[in-house]
């Protein structure tokens, strides 16, 4: 069967999941391994159209594809697939039920085992497959009142950097092309024109030389991809810088404007704070004035002083002139003639009608009288010796105290 688009749509639709199904149509495909690129193209759009258990057979035959041309040496579907491998794994993998998900990753990493594709064309797929993963539990742990009809395919990046995103993945892509085709081109470049390979048929040089050319052309273009992306993610990097020094120059202006404002708030609060203070002294102050600015003084408080003791006159004492007496505000004259009642209760009775006995006078004797000073109550106190009342026997007593006094003295 000849070459045509039509053929190859048809031989990837008349694939299945038998293992023989699929090293056929890789068979027919490597035999038309010239328009390898075209071909890679149609089976990337095949992908993108088929359901999910369609998506895994076209990865197994891509898996197979890729893989005998490893071992063969001939690159040209290596070439063909690289750019595109990540994008259509992807596509593959979106979507997909767990297991099969499990069988895309499981193809993945016998890619990484056997080195079939470059470490970075590796890495991007990864990269891509984990991405959906990450994506889905994020979907799948929206939030109530989420919207599930937003785009996640950013993920967590900032709204800032989203403009970026698709051209650093259009720049990873262009990458990995220019990586591999120029590899490819250098490869049959040196081989082309190293002075020790065997000398071939001009035919054989003339195809070779145009096989060397188409890889130089497209390695050209691709690092071109190259360029043109980076000069895009560049331009969009410095649009980024530019807005972000013009926020960073408004931001310093409002650092400087809150410094200022802060610094007069500051200086207010202080004034409004010593108008406080100098208010307090002043109402102090004023206070004070009544009495000079000083204390009140003390309110005088009468001492306590002990009542006052009375004079005690032994019996047969001289008569003296007794103090005043004082019963609180009012002073009482003691009575002035002690010695004459002393002497008429010498003659009259007492209240028992007994006669006053002289000898309780005696020296030596037990008891004296103390005369009180309205009652004129007799009062007992202890005499030493008979010389208690000699000094005052003979002075200025009256004639029967002393007559009285001789007689006891006497017997």
């Amino acid at each position: 069967m000849a070459y045509t688009d039509d053929a190859v749509k048809a031989k990837l639709s008349a694939l299945n999941e038998s293992q023989e199904s699929i090293v056929t149509v890789a068979q027919w495909v490597m035999f038309h391994r010239r328009h390898a690129e075209k071909t890679a193209q149609i089976w990337l759009q095949r992908i993108r159209d088929s359901a999910p258990p369609k998506r895994l057979n076209l990865v197994y035959l891509a898996n197979e594809v890729a893989q005998q041309s490893k071992a063969r040496g001939k690159e040209d579907f290596l070439i063909a697939f690289s750019p595109i491998v990540a994008e259509a794994t992807a596509a593959a993998y979106k979507g997909a039920s767990n297991e099969i998900q499990q069988k895309i990753r499981r193809v993945v990493e016998v890619w990484r085992q056997r080195h079939v594709f470059e470490g970075p064309i590796l890495d991007a797929v990864e990269g891509r497959i984990n991405e959906i993963d990450k994506n889905r539990s994020t979907t799948m742990k929206q939030p109530l009142g989420g919207s599930f009809f937003k785009d996640t395919s950013s993920g967590s990046t900032p709204s800032e950097l989203q403009p970026l995103v698709p051209l650093q993945v259009a720049l990873t892509k262009a990458t990995m092309t220019s990586n591999s085709s120029a590899k490819t081109a250098n490869v049959e470049y040196d081989k082309l024109k190293d002075p020790n390979a065997p000398q071939i048929t001009p035919p054989v040089h003339a195809a070779r030389l145009g096989t060397l050319l188409k890889a130089l052309a497209h390695a050209e273009n691709s690092v071109s991809e190259v360029i043109k992306s980076r000069r895009a993610l560049i331009e969009g990097l410095e649009k980024l810088l530019e807005s972000n020094r013009s926020e960073l120059q408004k931001e310093e202006s409002l650092v400087a404007q809150f410094g200022i404002r802060k610094a007069e708030t500051d200086a207010q609060r202080r004034e409004v704070e010593d108008a406080i203070m100098r208010g307090y002294q002043d109402d102090h102050s004023t206070t004070g004035q009544g009495n000079g600015g000083e204390e009140p003084p003390r309110p005088e408080v009468e001492a306590l002083t002990p009542p006052p003791v009375e004079a005690l006159t032994p019996v047969g004492s001289p008569a003296r002139e007794q103090p005043p007496v004082s019963h609180g505000p009012f002073t009482e004259e003691a009575p002035s003639n002690i010695a004459q009642d002393l002497s008429l209760r010498t003659t009259d009775q007492d209240d028992g009608g007994m006669p006053f006995d002289p000898s309780s006078l005696s020296p030596g004797g037990e008891n004296d009288f103390d005369f009180g000073v309205n009652g004129m109550n007799a009062k007992r106190r202890k005499v030493a010796h008979d010389e208690d009342y000699e000094p005052f026997a003979a002075e200025n007593l009256e004639d029967d105290i002393s007559a009285m006094i001789a007689r006891e003295a006497n017997r």
